[in-house]
C-alpha cells in the first residue's frame, strides 16, 4: 500500500478528524494504551461514539499507580481494556538463567522483547490496522520523522499489510496536556512527580527540566537505544515511499 496519499490527507487534520477518517476506513483496528497520548486518543474515539479494540501490555513490572491508572480509565469511560501478558514459561526461563535485573547488564532489549513485543506480535495479528499515541517530539534520536500514516513491517496483522496511524504524530507535549487539564481526564499521578515517559518501574525515573522525556527510560544506555522494539521507525514504510 501507498502512504504518500494517505498521509498527506490525514497529515492536514486535527486529531480528532485522523480518528474519525480512521474508524470510518479500517473496520479492524486496535488502539494501543499506555500513557497520557493515549487515553487522549480513547478520550477523542468515545466521544466520537466509536467502540475501539483497546489494549495495554501489562510486563508485570509496572509501578502500581500504573495498574491503578488502568482500572482508572476503564471506570471513567466505561470501556473494557485487553491486557496482553508474557509467555510464563518465557518469562520464568529469561529470571532463572539471568536473574531479575539483567538488564542492567545485558541491555533492555531481550527483557523487553519477552514482556512486550511478543505479547504485541501476537495481538496485532488480530487486526488490520492499529493506532499509537506516539509524537515526533517525544525523542529526536528515534523519532522525529514519525507520520500520521505508516506500513508497520515489523508486526504482521489480519491483513496482507498491518498500518498503523499515529494521530498525535505533529502535537507537542504542551497540547495533549491542554487538552488533558482543559478537560479534566484522568492521568497518571507520576506525571506529577516529574515522570513524562512511563514504562516498566526497574526502568523508569523522572526527568529533569527540557530534558528529552526518553532520557527517563534506561537511562543507563545510549539515547539512540530508547526503544524497547514495539515502535521501530526503520521497519516502517511511510510518506517517503514512492
Amino acid at each position: 500500500m501507498n502512504c504518500n496519499a494517505l498521509n498527506a490527507e490525514l497529515s492536514g487534520m486535527k486529531p480528532r478528524d485522523i480518528i474519525k477518517s480512521i474508524f470510518k476506513n479500517n473496520d479492524n483496528v486496535a488502539l494501543s494504551f499506555s500513557g497520557a497520548e493515549d487515553v487522549v486518543l480513547i478520550d477523542m474515539a468515545c466521544k466520537l461514539g466509536f467502540k475501539p479494540n483497546i489494549f495495554t501490555l501489562d510486563t508485570g513490572r509496572l509501578h502500581p499507580e500504573t495498574y491503578q491508572y488502568i482500572q482508572t480509565v476503564m471506570d471513567h469511560y466505561k470501556i473494557k481494556i485487553d491486557i496482553l501478558m508474557p509467555n510464563s514459561a518465557a518469562t520464568q526461563q529469561l529470571t532463572l538463567e539471568k536473574g531479575l535485573f539483567s538488564f542492567y547488564q545485558d541491555g533492555h532489549k531481550e527483557c523487553c522483547s519477552i514482556r512486550k513485543v511478543a505479547p504485541l506480535r501476537s495481538h496485532l495479528t488480530n487486526f488490520s490496522a492499529w493506532i499509537t499515541g506516539q509524537r515526533r517530539d517525544q525523542s529526536k534520536e528515534t523519532r522525529d520523522s514519525l507520520d500520521v500514516a505508516e506500513i508497520d513491517n515489523a508486526f504482521k496483522g489480519s491483513a496482507e499489510q498491518l498500518l498503523k496511524f499515529n494521530p498525535l504524530a505533529h502535537w507537542s507535549s504542551e497540547e495533549v496536556w491542554t487538552y488533558i487539564r482543559s478537560l479534566e481526564i484522568p492521568f497518571n499521578p507520576l506525571h506529577n512527580e516529574g515522570y513524562e515517559s512511563i514504562g516498566c518501574l526497574p526502568c523508569t525515573r523522572p526527568t529533569l527540566p527540557h530534558q528529552d522525556p526518553r532520557e527517563g527510560r534506561w537511562w543507563w544506555e545510549e539515547a539512540n537505544s530508547k526503544e524497547c522494539g514495539l515502535h521501530s521507525s526503520l521497519d516502517n514504510i511511510s510518506s517517503q515511499q514512492p
